[in-house]
């Protein structure tokens, strides 16, 4: 098989779970945070000593123009969107690895050397 080839292959496998992601219509941007908290109030067992925080509270938190939002989700929430968050962890993974194939497929196409420089502990392609 020609490295051509087995590029397009490639990319024809990222294309296909892409197109799986998108025809679900369930992806959702951001984070999720387990949360404890202490509510500041004089007597009660999260001031004590050792102290028992309220909670565990999830919180999502994600970037709208620019603002960061968080909102708390029950349990139930937590658990009915946690697919959905994967979704779209599994979404960016898939559009990092096309744009590797792309830039793989642009160098050898051009005939451009290129080496692998380590940047805190990732692999990047630096060219020469």
């Amino acid at each position: 098989m020609s490295p051509d080839q087995a590029l397009r292959d490639q990319a024809s496998q990222i294309a296909s779970e892409l197109s799986r992601l998108a025809r679900t219509a369930k992806v959702l941007p951001g984070s999720i945070q387990q949360r404890l908290t202490r509510c500041g109030r004089p007597g009660c067992a999260c001031q004590a000593d050792p102290p028992r925080p309220h909670g565990p509270y999830w919180q999502w938190t994600r970037k709208v123009a620019g603002k960061t939002l968080t909102r708390r989700l029950t349990p139930e929430q937590l658990e009915r969107y946690r697919p959905w968050f994967e979704n779209m962890r599994r979404l960016r993974e898939l559009v990092g690895e096309l744009e590797a194939l792309s830039l793989q497929q642009a160098e050898h196409s051009e005939g451009w050397e290129s080496e692998s420089v380590s940047v805190l502990g990732r692999s990047k392609r630096h060219e020469r």
